[in-house]
């Protein structure tokens, strides 16, 4: 793409310069030659009508240059897509989650000597291993391209494993259809997702056969309950196209409240509240934490003083763990924890 707006920005102007030579060619050269009575004026035109005529295919073709550059662009894509191996088909023998409409799984997860990388000469986490106990609060943290969203991205099979693998209850996530596995996990992000419909449906959207007092109980847990019944249309209140008419805090409520409905066993959080007001962030944080109770979860956190009730705080630095523990443990330590934290607080006061 870049190739060709650089190539169609360059060709144009070469041939309108080739261009102009000639028109300057032809009047300088038929000048002299009439002034001694070689040709007349007239042919003076008419070669510069030819000239025209000659430029005017090549004047063209740079300006399809373009189009043509841009063709190939997307057509490297294209075939580079359709080249990329085909997701592995889901297993004959899949572990089942649920029983008669109840939950079969507890949420214990295990990472066993897990490697990966999205180009196999390039590993992003190396050897990583954890266990994780039912209902426990786990936060990841560290700089950028430590690796974090990539792990959560393993849990949901996003992607497959280069090595080791990833348990959940002692079950191979290989060993569950890709849907019954994600339907374990609710996920919280820091974009908040909603799509163009009503309150009702966008909360819905985590269980389609709950009612409404459910609907209702789970916004009231989410602490978006009473925004919603001051719009004009109550939970009937449409959201338009990228959810313009509320505000960041607002989507994020609703999310948490969408995630409440769904009920899963595992939650992935990634830090919400960096674009959002202070009282904002407060209802935010309670609607997480009563969200996060008794269930098992990932934290990603990027401001380091929302997770230090964790059970675990786990600090990854270039696919690796290279420190584990609680808030004081690890600041007693006095290690990379420490210097992320005592950084991030320094700039923050800066």
């Amino acid at each position: 793409a870049w190739r060709s707006q650089f190539l169609s920005g360059l060709m144009q102007p070469m041939t309108m310069m080739i261009g102009n030579l000639g028109y300057v060619g032809v009047s300088i050269l038929g000048g002299y030659l009439v002034l001694h009575q070689v040709i007349a004026i007239g042919d003076i035109q008419s070669f510069i009508t030819y000239t025209r005529s000659f430029t005017q295919p090549i004047n063209q073709i740079a300006q399809s240059m373009n189009m043509i550059q841009s063709t190939m662009a997307a057509a490297e894509r294209v075939f580079a897509f359709l080249n990329e191996p085909e997701v592995l088909p889901d297993t004959k023998d899949p572990v089942p989650v649920a029983f008669e409409g109840k939950p079969l799984i507890q949420g214990q997860v295990a990472f066993e000597n897990v490697r990966f990388g999205y180009k196999p000469d390039k590993i992003v986490i190396n050897d990583f291993s954890m266990f994780v106990r039912p209902g426990q609060k786990i936060a990841i943290v560290g700089p950028t391209g430590a690796g974090k969203t990539t792990l959560v991205k393993l849990l949901m099979r996003f992607y497959e494993l280069n090595g080791g693998a990833i348990y959940i209850d002692g079950h191979d996530t290989r060993t569950f259809k890709r849907k019954d596995l994600r339907s374990l996990v609710g996920m919280v992000l820091q974009d908040a997702w909603l799509f163009e419909g009503t309150v009702r449906d966008n909360l819905k959207f985590g269980d389609p056969d709950a009612d409404d007092e459910k609907m209702k109980r789970a916004a009231k847990m989410a602490h978006v309950d009473h925004f919603i019944e001051t719009l004009d249309n109550g939970y009937d209140t449409m959201l338009s196209e990228g959810s313009a008419n509320v505000s960041q805090g607002q989507r994020q409520l609703l999310t948490i409240a969408r995630a409440f409905l769904s009920d899963p066993k595992i939650l992935i959080l990634d830090e919400a509240t960096s674009s959002v007001d202070t009282r904002t962030e407060v209802l935010i944080q309670k609607g997480m934490d009563a969200l996060m109770e008794g269930r098992t979860s990932f934290v990603i956190a990027h401001r380091l003083s929302t997770i230090r009730n964790a059970d675990a705080i786990l600090v990854l630095n270039e696919g690796d763990i290279v420190e584990i523990g609680d808030h004081e443990s690890l600041m007693r330590r006095n290690g990379f924890y420490t210097k992320l934290y005592n950084a991030q607080f320094s700039s923050e006061e800066e």
